[in-house]
This record gives structure tokens, sequence and C-alpha cells, in this order.
């Protein structure tokens, strides 16, 4: 790429970052105060910069990406197109998630779930329940999954899909004697997933 290029390249990211933050601060449903707590940058500064009045240093977006939760080449829109997602698993209470995108627009959050195989004197242990606002839908992979819902437990196998409100209290654990794997959806309150309860009888 000549210098020409790469100037004009330059001014096109640079013209479109303004919008593009404002459309990213709208689509994460925060104002431009709750981003100023967030970042340390001065509510009248994202103003600016949101209008292209003011042209963002690395003081500026380096705690916006932070905010974001964005690569910074993300951030400002320069991402080469490369498709592919470099996830970054995590263990919590034995369980592995494994983010599945970057971002997803409203709030949803798409994360592969995998379970090891219990031990067997836990196998007929119920697992602890617990409930927030929002929603969530899951399909299974592989294994057999435990859902306590409510009152109720549910046995899901490969194919299988269950979505639910969360604030019914809730909790998985694995039923089988191998690992069990599973796609979860997570929304935010109100949001609804396009997949009705298919639960298994087990």
């Amino acid at each position: 790429m000549n210098d020409m290029a790469e100037e004009d390249q330059l001014t096109d990211v640079m013209t479109a970052l303004g919008p593009r933050l404002r459309a990213l601060r709208q689509a994460r449903g925060t104002t431009l105060a709750r981003l100023s707590g967030a970042t340390g940058i001065s509510v009248s500064t994202l103003s600016r910069l949101e209008s292209g009045q003011r042209e963002p240093t690395l003081r500026h977006l380096l705690p916006l990406a932070r905010a974001y939760r964005l690569p910074l080449d993300e951030l400002v829109g320069s991402h080469t197109g490369d498709p592919r997602v470099h996830p970054r698993p995590v263990v919590r209470d034995g369980q592995t998630w494994i983010p599945l995108t970057r971002h997803l627009g409203g709030g949803l959050h798409a994360y592969k779930q995998i379970l090891p195989a219990p031990a067997a004197a836990d196998r007929t242990v119920r697992p602890v329940q617990g409930s927030h606002e929002g929603h969530e839908w899951l399909y299974v992979l592989s294994g057999r999954l435990l859902l306590a819902l409510g009152d109720r437990d549910l046995v899901l196998t490969a194919g299988e899909t269950a979505e639910f409100d969360t604030r019914v209290p809730h909790g998985v654990a694995n039923a089988g004697d191998r690992p069990v794997e599973w796609i979860a959806l997570y929304g935010a309150q109100g949001e609804r997933m396009h997949v009705r309860v298919r639960p298994a009888d087990g």
C-alpha cells in the first residue's frame, strides 16, 4: 500500500470513528456519564469524540477498548477482516467457559461450556441453584446435562435444547460418566431467544 492509500485509509478510519464510538455506546445501553465513570474520560471529551470534534489519542482509546472489552483494532474499525475468533477459555468452579463471539449486540453472550465427568460419589448430588435477571438458552453437544430448574430435574442429551427465564432458580450438573459439552446464550432482562423449551425426561 502506498503512502497516499495509507493516508486515505487513516482518514476514513478517523472520520468513521466518532459515529462508531456513539453506536458502540448505544448498543451497550450505557450513558456518557456511566462511560465516563468506567474510563476516567470526562463526559464533555467523550461527547466531542463521538461527534468528531476531537481526534482521539491512545489515552482515550485504551480505556474505551477496556470498557467495551474489544481489541483496539476492532474498536477503531481497522480490523483486518480475519473472521476467526480467538477465544480465551476461563475455568470457574471446575467448569470451562469458551467465548464464541467477540460481542453479540443487545447484551447477548455466547459460550461453549464443558463440565468434566463427576466423581462417582457426586453423581446423585443436586446442583446448587441461583437466580438473576435475564434469559438463557442452551444446546447440548455431547454427554448428559442435568438442569435443575425450580423443583424440576431435567436431563438433556446431545441435540436437545432448553430455554428459561433465569429468575427461576436454576443450576446445572453433569448427569453422565463423561464430560458434557453445551452451547449457551445468555440474554439481558426481557430478551428472548427463538427456541422454545424442549426438556428431556431422564
